[in-house]
């Protein structure tokens, strides 16, 4: 539902902005606005994306948690969808998630809602990782039954 109202509120927030803006300065300069921080924003993604995937690169070179530098080259990649969609609101959602500080502060709230699994692989496939389980190996010896007790009882 609220995905549903997402996409009916932006397109009318568009709208009434690009009334407003344009009533106020005129066509032209509303059009030119919305192609400069459309050219804009796209230097900005490019320079703010390679530096997100220089962090990812090194998550992985020291062989840290990449969920960090990923989920901040997700956000840039969305903010540059937002920057090319033509309209002052999405651009202006566009431009703050290009703020550091405001992508860790939208990683926080993300973190508060999102569950994270760890998963291992081992010979049997994936398998998510607990921390109440102790991991451990075994062998099945092939001897002979036993006859009579077990040896694990007392009589």
């Amino acid at each position: 539902m609220w995905l549903f109202l997402l996409f009916l509120a932006v397109p009318l927030i568009e709208i009434a902005l690009f009334i407003q803006v344009g009533g106020l300065i005129g066509l032209g300069p509303t059009l030119l606005i919305v192609v400069l921080t459309a050219i804009a924003g796209t230097a900005l993604v490019r320079s703010q994306g390679a530096q997100a995937l220089q962090g990812l690169r090194n998550s992985f070179d020291e062989l840290r948690d990449p969920t960090e530098p990923l989920a901040h080259g997700a956000m840039i990649l969305f903010s540059g969808a937002l920057l090319l969609t033509p309209g002052f609101f999405t651009d202006a959602v566009g431009f703050a998630l290009l703020i550091p500080g405001f992508r860790n502060l939208v990683l926080r709230e993300l973190r508060k809602r999102i569950e994270v699994q760890s998963m291992v692989r081992t010979e049997r496939g994936w398998q998510e990782t607990r921390e109440d389980v102790i991991d451990g190996d075994y062998t099945v010896e092939d001897t002979p039954p036993r006859s009579g007790p077990s040896g694990w009882t007392q009589h």
